[in-house]
Order: C-alpha cells, then structure tokens, then sequence
C-alpha cells in the first residue's frame, strides 16, 4: 500500500463500515472454529492494527501477534495496539511450524504476487486443526484506482481462493461472498461514477450513510453467521481450518 494509505487506515478503520464489517466477521469465526480459552493468533497483514484492537476490545484471552511487512503499518499498530508487533512478509513468515493455534490473513494475500506462497507460509505457522480465515477483494472485472492505489495484486472469485486454500493444505469449512447488497454502489462509483481525482475508498462517509451501511453488514452478518454462503459481494472470505 501507498504510505497515505496507512495513515488513512489508521484514522478511520475504527468506524468505517467496511473494517467495522471485516472485523466482526473474521472474530466470529474465530470464536466459532478455534477452542475455547486463551488461544495464540497471528494477524498475519495487520495494517494499522485494526482486527487486533476489535478482537481486545472484545475482551478475548487470545495472546496475539501482528505481522505487516511495511514499517510505517508496524508502527501505527504499536502505537495502537498492547499486541506484540513484527516486521515481516507474510512470503517467509518469521514464525515457527504450527506456532499459532489461529492464523487470520484478512486482505493481505491479495498484494503479493505469489499469493500461493502466502497461503503455504499461513497454514505452515499454524497447529494441525488451528483455524485460517482468508480475506480478499472479489472479481477480477472489478479491478478500479482503488486496487491501483492500495497497490492489490490480485481480484478472486470464491472458487479461486478455495483452491488456493486446499492447495496449501486447508480444510475449507465456510467460504462465502460478502458485502453483497453494497455491491452495486460500489460497482457505480469505481466503474460508471468514477471520481475526478482518486485516491482510494479508504474514507468515512457522511455519519448517516456509515450508519446504514452498519446497519446493512450486520444483517448480512447475522445470515453468513449461521454458514449460509452469500452469492455475490465485493469480498470473498474463507474459514478454514489446517489439515491434520
């Protein structure tokens, strides 16, 4: 990503719709997949420590690490988080085997080239039977300045990323779209709407449009939660689990 971009993150992920989204989905997986008690998790691509803040502020007895290849995002996450913070490439995780009983690489395998290597590295740093959620931007045809911007390697179709999670020896248990009734706003402004001068969508919208959008994703939350699989979205996201 573009150092703005981290800045940005940093500033608004707390309430964006989208992070806000992410966020309760990968710790409602965890919650679901991983046993209970204290757990050690990987936020493999941390960013600016967002997934990390969501998963103390909910008050889990989890001992987490957060791995982001950019300084800068490192940083950030220190200064915003009590988690124990590396500098590191999700390519060659500087992790032992099946270190972490849950990994979470949300929106990270995206902005490598070899995204099969990143996801070999993933199930690698996990126990047999630990938890993998997968997050990354869907549909190629989607591709806009935002991905130009936040400098995405890859778009995905659910088919794609559950190959590539089989292929790195993951159990796929629940592999869904998300974001599906947002999909065609966003469709209209990075594709017909475009903006004059572009950065990214990494922004806060007016209050009452980041309301409704919450409000959207929890009701989407609320089906995916019971394992039914959305059929479209702007996202695609996979729970897995490491093959024993």
């Amino acid at each position: 990503m573009h150092p703005d971009e981290y800045r940005k993150l940093a500033e608004t992920e707390d309430r964006m719709w989208y992070s806000r989204a992410l966020n309760r989905r990968g710790l409602h997986w965890l919650d679901r997949l991983a046993p209970a008690g204290p757990l050690s998790v990987l936020d493999a691509g941390c960013g600016t420590g967002g997934f990390i803040r969501h998963v103390q502020a909910a008050g889990r007895p989890w001992e987490i690490t957060g791995l982001d290849f950019s300084a800068q995002a490192c940083a950030l996450a220190g200064e915003r988080t009590n988690a124990r913070i590396v500098e590191g490439s999700i390519l060659e995780l500087p992790f032992a085997d099946g270190e972490f009983d849950a990994v979470a690489a949300l929106d990270v395998i995206c902005q490598v080239e070899d995204d099969g290597k990143a996801l070999r590295e993933v199930a690698r740093c996990v126990r047999p039977g630990g938890p993998v959620l997968v997050n990354v931007p869907a549909y190629r045809w989607l591709w806009s300045y935002h991905d130009n911007q936040c400098e995405t390697k890859h778009r995905y179709t659910r088919g794609e990323l559950q190959a590539l999670c089989a292929a790195a020896g993951l159990r796929v248990m629940f592999a869904t779209y998300a974001n599906f009734a947002t999909l065609p706003l966003l469709v209209g402004r990075r594709k017909i709407f475009r903006p004059r001068n572009p950065t990214s969508d990494v922004r806060l919208l007016p209050a009452p449009i980041e309301a409704v959008l919450r409000g959207i994703t929890h009701i989407e939350q609320a089906w995916t939660g019971r394992g039914w699989p959305l059929p479209a979205g702007s996202s695609v996201f996979v729970a897995a689990i490491k093959e024993r």
